[in-house]
């Protein structure tokens, strides 16, 4: 927990890097430490590289629809291309950007919050890491095979995905690649979590961080397969004669929907679960108070997860389910904005009467909880059968799923990455570099975003590349804001180089003055910690 008090440090850690020469020998260099990365840090620090690459690869697909989206009319791209950016932005951006940044922020913090020397299995840390880059060239040169990359939607729905070119067959190759390296990354995580503790650190003495991120892991470890089984049942149903979901042949469309959906909403708790750890670390910190009702938000996690896996068909009501599956899953999503709403409730309640200070890290926190929040909402309101099926497969749910992704997934990292940036380089980040990345970042994404929920109000299909003109004012406001948001990130780049060059004031071992293990090694972490794990009273 965040006031746990440290009783000892092991000498030569609190007091600079007496230890460090000790280990050189076994430090490889040049392109060899990369290659063969096995410390915690180094394979952090390449997640994190192969993420914010992929983000910048998505976001430029991203950047491409909305320049189409401009104007009524098609402008650059025909149909079928653009159909194959949004399914590729959609699948590249959750699988290759946002979770494999939350990974990278696994393998940076969590031994370093625990007091552990390392991850448990160092060497399958590497391997799960070496797989994602394969995966991704998988993705990317899907675009240049005859017919192209895959145009089915991000969620991949039979029978479209059925009967797609070749580039569907390098997407599905390209998921189950990615989901062994998940699979790979959440046992390392449960095993390091649950074995190698520093003693004295109790489960409940734990920061939230690593309690959210024990949690994603039990869901990844859950849903991967069942996405590995639904893309291996279209593979089947293309090259092997099997009629899973050929309704000609007997079989059935909408069971791959349940199947995927079944997958795809934990997954959605995958991708924000992490987020809550970095914002749950932050506001204390900059509250100055300890978290409020620890316990309470380690249950409330603990219940999201449950219920995500309840829930699965709310993305279904137009399929025509009876009215009691539509009932059940609308009062099961419903009941999941509780435990969403102790989370709120308790930030709230730290930062109330609070000695708060705004650095970039708590500029995002709070940006985070903001716009989280209205994302939620509009989950709510989608969660309402009858007014779902009004909007479904509109830009109201584009609207809906931005807020909670990009503002949700991406600020929390954007705040957990200034946050821990002087513990990463051992350089303190401009601050005011940092907080034009903020308010570029939080402007330009609103004016993205906040005009589709009218589009969708007033009836404009998502994933159509032409549309009537009387939507054409709202889709130029989006267009100009995803043009600033993308151009926003550009700030973010300037100041990790910057960092990571050495420009800055030298970091201290604690700048925050936060509370927890990590803030008690130098700045920058040393590539070997906790040799001998210290004690936490």
């Amino acid at each position: 927990m965040s006031s746990t008090p440290i009783d000892h440090v092991p000498p030569g850690q609190a007091h600079g890097h007496a230890h460090d020469h000790d280990h050189a020998h076994d430090m490889p260099h040049g392109w060899r430490r990369w290659l063969f990365a096995t410390n915690h840090k180094d394979i952090g620090t390449m997640y994190m590289l192969f993420s914010f690459i992929m983000l910048m690869v998505g976001g430029v697909l991203a950047l491409l629809l909305r320049t189409e989206l401009f104007s009524p009319g098609i402008q650059f791209f025909q149909p079928e291309l653009f159909n194959q950016f949004t399914t590729m932005h959609g699948v590249i951006m959750v699988f290759g950007a946002i979770m494999p940044a939350f990974v990278g922020f696994a393998n940076w913090m969590i031994p370093l919050q625990i007091g552990a020397s390392d991850m448990a299995f160092a060497r399958m840390n590497n391997f799960s890491f070496w797989l994602l880059p394969a995966a991704a060239t998988l993705l990317v040169i899907s675009f240049f095979v005859p017919g192209g990359a895959t145009a089915a939607g991000w969620t991949l729905y039979a029978p479209l995905s059925v009967q797609m070119g070749p580039g569907m067959d390098f997407a599905i190759f390209a998921l189950h690649i990615m989901g062994a390296s998940s699979i790979m990354g959440a046992i390392n995580i449960i095993v390091t979590v649950l074995n190698m503790r520093a003693p004295g650190l109790t489960l409940m003495k734990m920061p939230l961080f690593c309690w959210t991120w024990l949690i994603t892991a039990y869901l990844l470890i859950a849903v991967m397969p069942v996405l590995a089984g639904a893309i291996t049942m279209v593979l089947t149903d293309r090259h092997f004669g099997t009629a899973f979901f050929n309704a000609a042949a007997g079989g059935d469309p909408v069971l791959y929907q349940h199947i995927f959906w079944f997958f795809g909403h934990p997954e959605v708790y995958i991708m924000i679960l992490p987020a809550f750890g970095i914002v749950s670390a932050i506001v204390p910190t900059f509250a100055r108070k300890p978290l409020f009702g620890y316990a309470s938000m380690v249950y409330a996690t603990s219940a999201i997860a449950v219920l995500s896996f309840m829930v699965w068909a709310h993305h279904m009501f137009t399929t025509g389910m009876p009215v009691t599956g539509q009932l059940f899953f609308m009062y099961a999503t419903m009941l999941i904005a509780v435990p969403t709403g102790v989370k709120i409730f308790n930030w709230l309640a730290t930062m109330w009467r609070g000695a708060m200070t705004f650095e970039t890290p708590m500029l995002f926190s709070v940006g985070f909880i903001f716009v989280f929040t209205i994302g939620g909402f509009t989950g709510l309101i989608l969660a309402v059968a009858p007014i779902d099926i009004q909007v479904h497969d509109t830009y109201y749910v584009v609207a809906h799923f931005h807020y909670v992704l990009v503002a949700g997934s991406l600020f929390a990292l954007f705040a957990g990455a200034y946050y821990w940036l002087p513990k990463w380089t051992g350089v303190m980040y401009d601050e005011r570099l940092g907080k034009w990345h903020f308010w570029c970042s939080l402007i330009s994404f609103n004016v993205t975003f906040f005009p589709m929920h009218f589009l969708g109000l007033a009836g404009m299909p998502r994933r159509y590349a032409d549309y009537a003109t009387q939507f054409t004012d709202f889709h130029r406001i989006s267009t100009i804001g995803a043009f600033a948001f993308g151009l926003s990130q550009l700030i973010l780049v300037w100041v990790v180089v910057k960092a990571y060059r050495g420009q800055g004031v030298p970091a201290p071992a604690n700048p925050w003055h936060a509370e927890g293990l990590e803030w008690t090694v130098p700045s920058p972490a040393p590539h070997h910690t906790f040799e001998t794990p210290p004690l936490v009273k």
